[in-house]
Parts: structure tokens; C-alpha cells; sequence
């Protein structure tokens, strides 16, 4: 098991590496000048030219990629150059409000999409089961931006039962999840589906194992037999799809916090992106592919933890 993740630790740093450099390279060959966005028309050809030469945007894009690793192993992200303040301290006062998002996300989708998908195949090819797989493909192609659009408008402007912007009070536990049920909801929700369809799939073929079949003949109830014994394997390719789709709700975090008028990663570079000002967007993105890829991990040494088989893949 140590080997396995120290292999798998090893991967994790050269994808976030790869990621990063090469997102680095296609912002600073992007055309147009970043310093007449955050300068202004009016700035003179010397206030631009030490511009430039501050932020190293002459470096030929190796020297310039070799400086940007080079302060980020020794703990420097750089200047926010709009509200002249550590790119650090932007990011890292983001990230709780969008991790809160993500895993919010994973609970809404683990919790529904696990028992959507072990009720489909306790009732496999009954009409339950029909309307479940409808529900579920529906959930998959449903887009987040919509889902959150429309949730807004129907349970906050509609029915009034959720708030319709921010995070909640600071310091208040019960605000700050009541902030997060519905955004966090309309993340989750088309994840809903893939888990459910995954889990009635794999629970269909963990059903026909020896050992459940011995778990029959010693005369244990079939829910028993489900949810006790053939559940927890099935959850196993789950908990691999959550890893994965860490990214995408990611991305999907980038519409409801606009939705939702909420802080975090996703509006930061948002707003990072449309001003040009990239110490922030690179900060902010080391630390969004940096979160994806160690949940990726985790999910990696979950299963390999879980099904030894894993490991001799």
C-alpha cells in the first residue's frame, strides 16, 4: 500500500505541474496587454515599459515559467496588483467558501445518488426502476448554470424558502449552511445521476457473486443482503467517479458563485480573467487543480484501501 501511494503521490505532483505550466504558457501568449487593462488607457509608454518589466512579461515564456516555479516553491504567489495585496491572501480567503461548495456537492450527490441507484436495482425492471433511470439521465443533462438559475428563481424568489445571495454570516454555522443548501444543490445534482447509474450497474454485478449467493443460502433477508453486504462493494467505482468529478464541480462553482453572488475561487478568477490580472488567476488556479488532483488522490487511495485488487493495477 505504501508503494501504491507513493506512486500515486508522485503522479499527483507531475499533472499538477504539467497543468500549471501549460495553463501559464497559453495566459502569457494570449494576445493583447495586461497593462493597459490594469493601468488603464492613459498610463504613459514608461509607466507600461516598468510595468512590464516588474511583472518579467519580457522574459522570453521558459524564464518567465522557470521565475513563476521558482516563487511558488519559496512560498511567494505574487502581487494582486488591483487591490495591491499577497495574491495568497486573496486565494486562501476564497478557498473555504468554494471547498464548502464542492463538498456540500459531494454530500448532495453521494447521499441521493447511492440510494437512487441500490433502490433502482432492488427493483430491477419494475416500473420504480424505469422511472428511476429516467430521473437520473435527466439529472445528467440538466447544466448547473440551469439548474442553479432556476433553482434561484423558484425555491428563493418563488417560494422564498432558501436566501437568494451570499455565504451567510460569518462566525454563524447555521446561516452559513443555510447559504450553502441550495447552490451547493444545483451543483450536485446532475452528479446525482452518474452516481446512481453507477451504483445500480455495479450492484447488479455484485449481486451475482459466490459470496452473496452463501449469504442467501444462510437464510438472510434480501434488503439485509443488499444494503448490508452487496452495498458496500458497490459504492467502490462511486467513490472513484467523486474523485474524478471533483473537476467538474469545480467548474460548475464558477457559475453558482455567480449565480448565487457568493465568494470563492470560482468568482475570483472569474473576475481575475475578465481584469487581466494574472498572479491572481495562476494563484488561484495552482490552487484549484491542487485541490482536484489530491481529492483525486484520495479517492485513489480509498479504493486501493478498500479492494486490495486495486493495487496490482
Amino acid at each position: 500500500m505504501l508503494q501504491y501511494a507513493f506512486q500515486r503521490v508522485l503522479l499527483a505532483l507531475a499533472i499538477i505541474f504539467v497543468a500549471i505550466s501549460a495553463l501559464f504558457t497559453i495566459m502569457i501568449t494570449l494576445p493583447g496587454d495586461p497593462t493597459t487593462v490594469l493601468l488603464g488607457p492613459r498610463a504613459t509608454p514608461e509607466l507600461r515599459a516598468a510595468f512590464r518589466l516588474s511583472m518579467g512579461l519580457d522574459d522570453p515564456v521558459l524564464v518567465q515559467i522557470a521565475n513563476f516555479w521558482g516563487r511558488i516553491l519559496s512560498g511567494d504567489m505574487g502581487m494582486d496588483y488591483n487591490r495591491n495585496r499577497p495574491v495568497s491572501e486573496a486565494v486562501f480567503s476564497a478557498l473555504p467558501h468554494t471547498m464548502a461548495l464542492v463538498f456540500g456537492a459531494i454530500f448532495w450527490s453521494a447521499t441521493l445518488g447511492i440510494l437512487l441507484g441500490a433502490f433502482s436495482a432492488d427493483n430491477r425492471n419494475s416500473w420504480l426502476d424505469r422511472v428511476s433511470g429516467i430521473l437520473s439521465v435527466g439529472f445528467i443533462a440538466a447544466p448547473s448554470f440551469v439548474v442553479a438559475l432556476y433553482s434561484l428563481l423558484l425555491f428563493s424568489v418563488t417560494l422564498r424558502w432558501f436566501p437568494t445571495i451570499g455565504a451567510g454570516e460569518p462566525g454563524d454555522l447555521a446561516s452559513r449552511l443555510y447559504h450553502l443548501a441550495l447552490p451547493s444543490f444545483a451543483i450536485g445534482l446532475a452528479w446525482v445521476g452518474y452516481v446512481a447509474r453507477i451504483v445500480r450497474a455495479s450492484m447488479l454485478e455484485t449481486l451475482g457473486e459466490n459470496y452473496i449467493r452463501t449469504a442467501r443460502a444462510f437464510g438472510l433477508t434480501r434488503r439485509k443482503v443488499i444494503y448490508n453486504y452487496a452495498l458496500r462493494v458497490a459504492i467502490l467505482p462511486a467513490v472513484q467517479v467523486l474523485g474524478v468529478g471533483i473537476g467538474g464541480m469545480l467548474s460548475s462553482a464558477v457559475f453558482a458563485e455567480i449565480v448565487f453572488s457568493r465568494p470563492g475561487i470560482g468568482s475570483l478568477i472569474y473576475d481575475s480573467v475578465s481584469g487581466r490580472n494574472y498572479p491572481v488567476v495562476m494563484g488561484s488556479m495552482l490552487v484549484a487543480i491542487g485541490f482536484f488532483v489530491t481529492c483525486a488522490l484520495i479517492a485513489d487511495l480509498v479504493n486501493a484501501a478498500l479492494d486490495p485488487r486495486q493495487r496490482a493495477k
